[in-house]
């Protein structure tokens, strides 16, 4: 058990009916004032993990632990769990179901008995954080995909969770929806939102997380972000690739262009503000 966990797995197993275990033994901790990344390759489990955490599925062997206590899936202890954990699948046409925006934001703050001077500003401030105050009475089924993302995680936010859990929130959008969406988390996580976010993409967990657990047949790996992606074999054994990142920074070390203590650009922007520094030296 992890002390300083918000949240977490232990000895966690999961299996669908009539179908093999997906999960089996995992220890996941989430600690507070993190940002996580979930990597594995499709079918490696990341969705189950997050419905696991979020207690939308429930444990099939081990325990689910919210603050060092067993999580029981009565009312009231599911209640407490998803005050804390809130997941965001990677749909959010499978979660967007009122007529508006600000209906729609609203659900999870009534349901849990609210004032409705509380709900009005819970709905207020998690438009804000999301950037979408102009969108609160439009109709949900007039969004762009990128507008329902976000609608979607903002009716996360208003249950003001400390932890925040994405599933692929960057599928499906253009590199601007991409960016956008990155400054939104980046802004949650400075106001004390713990992130995680299931992904594949190892170039967004390199630049964007602190921390990341790797999925692999033998269970995760967790550590720091950039650690755990410089190891090939453990990129292999998950079924990833080597971050963009990564290859360049060792390519600039192969060459004794940088320093082994300097950290490496994540970005093409990165290496671009690099050699510019270094031709201005």
């Amino acid at each position: 058990m992890n002390p300083s966990a918000v949240v977490e797995l232990v000895g966690a197993g999961y299996a669908y009916e009539d179908g093999p275990a997906v999960l089996r033994g995992v220890d996941f901790a989430v600690p507070e004032g993190r940002s996580i990344a979930l990597l594995g390759r499709n079918g490696s489990g990341k969705t189950t993990m997050l419905r696991l955490l979020s207690g939308g599925l429930r444990c099939g062997s081990g325990r689910l632990l919210l603050e060092g206590r067993e999580v029981s899936y009565d009312r009231a202890g599911l209640t407490r769990l998803r005050t804390t954990v809130q997941l965001v699948v990677q749909d959010p046409d499978d979660q967007l179901f009122a007529a508006s925006v600000g209906q729609d934001v609203s659900f999870g703050p009534m349901n849990l008995g609210l004032p409705e001077t509380e709900v009005r500003e819970r709905v207020r401030e998690a438009l804000e954080a999301l950037d979408i105050t102009a969108l609160e009475d439009r109709p949900t089924h007039l969004l762009s995909y990128g507008q329902r993302k976000r609608a979607a995680i903002a009716g996360a936010v208003a249950m003001r969770p400390r932890v925040l859990v994405l599933d692929e929130p960057t599928a499906g959008l253009d590199p601007h929806g991409q960016e956008r969406l990155l400054a939104v988390l980046d802004r949650l996580r400075d106001a004390g939102t713990t992130v995680v976010m299931a992904t594949h993409d190892v170039d967004l967990a390199l630049r964007w997380a602190d921390d990341a657990a790797v999925l692999t047949p033998e269970g995760p790996r967790t550590g720091p972000v950039a650690g755990l992606l410089a190891d090939q074999a453990l990129l292999d054994a998950a079924g990833l690739r080597r971050p963009w990142g990564m290859a360049v920074t060792r390519l600039l070390r192969d060459r004794g262009l940088l320093g082994a203590d300097v950290p490496g650009p994540r970005t093409p922007e990165e290496l671009d503000a690099w050699a510019a520094a270094v031709r201005e030296a």
